[in-house]
Order: C-alpha cells, then structure tokens, then sequence
C-alpha cells in the first residue's frame, strides 16, 4: 500500500503537486476573465487625479519579471502607501511574452492600488507577446499628458521602425509645452558605468543609428529623464543635461550586490517643472553573517523569478525526480526468484479460478483451445472455475461455470472477433459472488481489461497468459500498421503484463521479448498442454477410412492446421509447394485445415497456380476429430511467425509427425532442427529443401518421426493444469508476502 511507505506517498504528492500547477497555468490561460486595453483606464485614472499643470510624483520600476517575492509582495504594498501618484514599468514587467505570464502580471497588478503604466520591453516582445501586450494593454508606443509633465514611452525592441517614431518624436514634442519631459523605453541608449552583471550587446538599444537618432531628439527637445530596464542594477549618467537612469531591480536576475540590489525610484515633478529622483533600495538578504548565504539564494531565487508557483513548479519536479533516482539508486533490489515462498496452503485448498478471455468455444483458435484444456485439468483436480467469454451463436447450451457476453461489435467475414459488453453491471455482480482466490487473463485488452480492473477492485492476484504476438495482428487495427506494429502492440503488452502479479508464457523466447520490450513482473515459462493420450487413441480402420473419403491413394500426405489470417503466412507455403511440385516427381498431398475470413482468396491462388490436385483448402474440423486427420500425414508443415508456442506443432508431433516450419519466437523452443524436424529462415528455397527431405528420405522421417513422438510426451494436459496450478499458489504466496513488505509495491 502507497501510505504505509511514506517515501511513495512523497513521491505522489509531488506529482500531485505538479499536475495541480499544471492545471493553474491551465486555469490562467483558458478560464481567467480576459481583459483588454488596460492603459486606457489607466491614463483616464491619472489624468482625473492629475489636472494640467499640476505636480506629480511616481514610482519607476524596471524587471519585474513577474516576480512575487519582490514586486507584489514587497514593492506593491509600498507602493501603496507611499501617496505616490501612479506607478511606471521600465520595462520587462513580464517574464516572457507567453499568455500565462501576461495573465499572472495582470494578477499581481490587481494588487496595486494606484494606476500603471508599462513600457514595451524586450520580454514583453519575446514568445510572440507583441500582440498580447497590444491586446492587454495598449500600442507599442505612446505619451500621455500627466499634471504638468509630458510621459513618453518609445518601443526599443525592433517591432515598431525606428524611422517612424524618431519622426513621431520630434512632431510631438514640436508642438509640446509640458514643464517636464520623460522618456520611457526598455533597452538602455547609454552603458552604465559599472559592469552589468551578464549583460550583452542585444541587452542595449539597437541598432546604432536609432541611438543617435534619438539622442540627437532627446537633446533637441530637452527631455529631463530618461529610464530604461533590461540590466539587474542600478545605474544613473549624465549626459548634456539629461539624467539617464537604468533600473532593474523590481524581480529578475539580482545578485544582491553592491551594483545588482532590489529597488525602484521615486520621481517627483515640482510645480515649476523641476525633477528630482530618489532611490528606493530594499534592504533583502543584507544580514551581515549570511550575506554570502543570502546573496546565493536570491541568485537561484533569480533563475526562477516568474514567483513563488514556478519554484514550487520546480522544485516539485526535482523532488520527484530526486526520490526516483533515490529509490533506483539506494533501495536495494532483488530481481531473482524468492526462493523462500511457501506456496503449500494454497496447493491443498481447493482454488477458485475466474477466467477472462477474448474468445472461446465455439471459436476455433490457440487460446480457446488452450483455455478449454487448462479448465478440464484444473476441474479433474478439484478446483472451481468461472470463465468469462464472448457469446456466439452456435454456444452449448449447457454451460454452467461459462459466462457468456453479448457482444458490442463482431469483427471478420464470419464475425469470429467479438468486442464483449464489459459494461454490463451482471459481469462484475458475478465474479464477486463467485469470490475468486485468482484471476486469470488471456488477452491484455477489452474483456482482459476488465478482468485486471476486478481483480484490483476485489484485491485478488492477478496472472495473465501470453498467448498471441499481437503485433502480427495490425492489420485487424483501423490504424497505421507500423505505427501498431512498433509502438502501440509493444507497450500495450509492457503496460498491461506490468499491472499483473504473474506472467504466463508457453516459451523462453517469449519470456526473452517481454523482457526485451520491459516488461518486469515475475514470468513463468509453461507450455500449453496437449491431450497426449487422445492422439494414441486413433484407430488404423478410421484413418484408412478417411483417407478413402478424401480421395487419397498412396501420395505422402503433408498436414497444416492454421486459421486463413494474413498473419498465418499461408502464402508462403502455396506458392512453396508450387515449387516443390515442378522440383519432385515424388506424389504428395497438402492438407490445409482450418477456416478463416481469407479463405476466398487463397482458394483463388491455388486455382491460379494450378494446385488442385496438390493443395487442400479442408476447412473447419471439430477439436475432437483432430487427432484423426493427424494421424493422416506423414509431416506437419507450418510458416507462421505469430505464435507465441505453436500448440499445433506438438499435436502434430504427438501423432507422430515430424515438422517444418519458419524459425520464429514461438517455434524456436519447439522444433529441435534435425532432432523432431527442421526450422529454416523465411527462405522458400531452405524450406522447401527441408519438406523434399522428410518427402524423399524415408528413413530420415521415420526416425524424426519417433523422436516427435517422444518428445511431445512431456506436454500432457494434466502436468499443464499441475504446473498452471502451482503458478497459482506461488503467485498467492507472493502476494501474501507483500502484503507483509509493503515497499516491494
């Protein structure tokens, strides 16, 4: 359980701490009252306070960057009562252009009690915030009459021509006769005396002929004041009469140094025209013994300075990071077997089993059939089982412990793919009465999706059994097959097989790819069993019969059992026997049994080719006649790549039939080359030499033959169930164990 570890339940606060903020910028962005136009109130508020020729007095502040700490916490309730007339930025009053941080500056400006105004800087610009500031606030340059002093606010960052406010200038202060003149404008038009902390040439305005030009204009027209942002300091020059003043001290990258320190100016214009300035500097981290300490705080404060939620933001974001490379680095693991499990309760109690699975009976496939074996096996040991399945028209009626779903959507020619209701409230009433010790999945979606989500909800272990590579199936899916193939089937497999207690898979090659792929919950490598027996059973008198009903006289007889899928690679083997025909005079017959939605197709090949005499489209056979059709051949051939074990090779194998067959995942382990048969690439010719083998070389198939039959001994249906079973009860006793170190969850 999270809560009883706590570094787990840190770990999900700061997630949850991450996804709330998220949500907040969220908020900021799409559900906060818009606004626009903000300086037209704003001028209309100083000028209704502020009658022509009147004193005033303001505050100038340059880089608030957004900040909390400094502007809206220490800066704003200054401001507020300082009796000042209104409030100036200089400049970058933002962070960044981005919507977000024009909205949670709106916010903190809502804090203010006086009128503002802002000057289009560098920041305001970037991030495509042109058009924000134009829309929140106003053009990009402008001036105002305040009282008795004419404000001006240029736009420095190359987004308005310079040509055409130079020309604005003069024509506006040609007809001016305002006692007082400042100007406004982000990007400093002179360098400061001292050394900018991190400053660069962009930093200062541009290009050189908008600096000449406008300070040809602010010496024509004898402007008093000049103030500018865009550098953390403060700094104040004179140059032929005119004091230019660069401030950038409201938030932003400060060292809390002697040059870099907060602060904002006080400017008072006297009824006579004269201005005076005063520096406002705000005594944060100037304790004599921490000053060093402090001084490296609000530089990393600095480098988060949009405020106290983008610190949080971040450091929730370390923190987690830091508590999951803790838990990989420091917690020790131990990915070997417990060995020390005592799963012996639950192997003597009689185990209630629930089964969830895609498809089964009367479906004919691999995983009916295997489900179908493991049921008789675990009920002839005593166990209870109920199983959840699609419901299909020709089912038995006399299923009692089969829980059969209606359907949503049939898929294939003969609907034989069924998406199950699993919203049916009965589906769940019924596991829980059925009070389950285990769940058991066959497919990692839709009904085996369900079965996960019971098995949590009712706290029971939950295995899941690898059946089918699903990404050979991408061309069932509505969706790009390599987009499936590569990306969507393997980490749906990972996903799911993780969320699971047990793994089940039929070989070591499989168990190889879920680990390839990720996949980290312990895996048991547990062959499907077969009915050995049955295939011992069949009479001489009934083969011989139905090889009379087939028409077959003295020709070698090839066998396959395989649905009509594209992923069968059936293909492959018509247009192999094709060549086996024009290479051999040896007879033979191909007897392909199985039914499928590409049926028509292939059938239409194999008339083209002219194989009617050599291939064999059989269809369906009942699960209980297959032993019989078996036994008719003397190989069994197979090109398939998606199966995970290849059930039908080890029939095959216990009627005695040697097997060709393409090497891949599912086949590797089951096919030992020249030993039970022969496995060769995806290469016509190398498979087709391996069949002329076992159709020439007769003493060659006997002994192959008899080495199958050996070999498929040991897949019995009832050591399946046995094995199966003991996966049950070591996975219960697993669990338990948890249950009892709750930081192994």
């Amino acid at each position: 359980m999270i809560f009883r570890n706590p570094l787990k339940l840190l770990f999900y606060l700061c997630v949850l701490v991450v996804l709330m903020l998220i949500g907040y910028k969220t908020y900021l962005n799409l559900f906060m009252e818009d606004y626009k136009g903000l300086h037209t109130d704003q001028v209309e508020r100083i000028q209704r306070s502020l009658p022509a020729d009147e004193p005033i007095s303001f505050a100038v502040v340059g880089n608030i960057n957004n900040s909390i700490g400094i502007f809206e916490e220490r800066i704003v309730p200054e401001l507020n009562a300082s009796g000042l007339d209104f409030m100036v930025s200089a400049g970058n009053a933002v962070s960044g252009g981005g919507e977000d941080k024009y909205r949670a500056l709106y916010g903190s400006l809502s804090h203010l009690e006086i009128p503002y105004l802002l000057t289009f800087g560098a920041h305001e610009y970037e991030d495509f915030g042109s058009f924000r500031f134009y829309d929140h606030f106003g053009p990009h340059f402008f001036s105002i009459l305040a009282g008795n002093s004419r404000l001006i606010f240029l736009d420095s960052t190359g987004k308005t021509p310079w040509q055409w406010q130079i020309r604005w200038l003069n024509d506006l202060l040609s007809q001016d006769s305002s006692k007082a003149r400042i100007l406004f404008l982000g990007h400093p038009p002179v360098e400061p005396d001292q050394n900018a902390p991190f400053d660069q040439r962009d930093d200062y305005l541009q290009p050189p002929e908008f600096r000449r030009a406008l300070m040809q204009e602010i010496q024509r027209h004898g402007i008093d004041l000049v103030f500018s942002a865009n550098l953390s300091l403060y700094s104040e020059t004179v140059e032929s009469g005119t004091t230019f003043i660069t401030t950038g001290g409201a938030g932003g990258l400060v060292l809390n140094n002697d040059t870099s320190f907060y602060h904002f100016v006080r400017v008072k214009v006297a009824a006579d025209g004269t201005v005076s300035h005063t520096l406002e500097p705000l005594e944060v981290g100037q304790h004599p013994v921490l000053k060093q300490l402090e001084s490296l705080w609000f530089f990393i404060y600095s480098l988060i300075y949009s405020g106290y939620l983008n610190f949080i933001l971040i450091l929730a974001v370390l923190l987690a990071i830091t508590i999951k490379l803790y838990t990989t680095i420091f917690i020790g693991r131990d990915y070997y077997p417990d060995y020390d499990l005592d799963p012996s309760p639950w192997l003597e109690k009689k185990l209630r089993v629930v089964m969830f699975t895609n498809n089964y009976l009367p479906f004919i496939g691999g995983v009916p059939i295997s489900i179908e074996r493991l049921r008789r096996g675990l009920e002839s040991l005593g166990d209870a089982l109920l199983i959840v399945a699609p419901r299909y028209k020709d089912q038995p009626d006399y299923e009692e412990l089969v829980l059969r779903v209606p359907s949503l959507l049939a898929m294939g020619e003969k609907r034989e793919f069924r998406l199950a209701n699993i919203f049916l409230a009965r589906i769940r009433q019924a596991v829980r009465t059925f009070k389950p010790d285990i769940i058991h999945l066959h497919h990692p979606f839709w009904l085996g999706s369900l079965g996960l989500f019971l098995a949590r909800t009712l706290k029971v272990p939950a295995i899941y059994t690898y059946h089918t590579r699903l990404e050979h199936y991408a061309h069932f899916v509505p969706l790009p097959g390599m987009l499936f193939r590569n990306l969507i089937s393997h980490a749906l497999i990972k996903r799911f097989a993780n969320k699971c207690d047990g793994v089940i898979v039929p070989t070591y090659s499989t168990e190889e790819y879920l680990r390839m792929i990720g996949v980290k919950t312990p895996t048991y490598v547990q062959p499907t069993g077969i009915e050995y027996q049955r295939f011992q059973q069949v009479a001489e008198a009934d083969v011989e019969r139905l090889r009379d009903e087939l028409g077959l006289t003295d020709e070698r007889v090839f066998v396959s059992v395989s649905r009509l899928s594209n992923e069968k690679n059936i293909d492959f083997m018509i247009e192999a026997i094709e060549a086996l025909r024009r290479q051999t005079d040896v007879p033979f017959r191909f007897l392909m049994i199985g039914d499928g939605h590409q049926r028509d197709r292939l059938q239409q090949k194999i008339d083209d080719l002219g194989l009617q005499q050599h291939f064999t489209l059989v269809g369906a056979v009942p699960p209980e006649e297959m032993a019989l059709w078996y036994h008719l051949g003397d190989a069994f051939l197979f090109a398939s790549k998606s199966e995970t074990q290849g059930m039908v090779i080890l029939e095959a194998m216990a009627a005695g039939l040697p097997v060709v067959a393409v090497r891949s995942s599912g086949i590797d382990d089951v096919v030992r080359d020249g030993f039970n048969g022969f496995k060769t690439p995806e290469k016509q010719e190398l498979w087709v030499a391996a069949v002329e083998r076992l159709l020439v070389e007769d003493d060659l198939r006997q002994t192959l033959s008899g080495q199958a039959l050996e070999f498929a001994e040991d897949f019995s249906v009832e050591q399946f169930a046995r094995d199966v079973r003991g996966i049950y009860a070591s996975t219960l006793a697993l669990v338990e164990k948890k249950k009892h170190r709750p930081w192994d969850h």
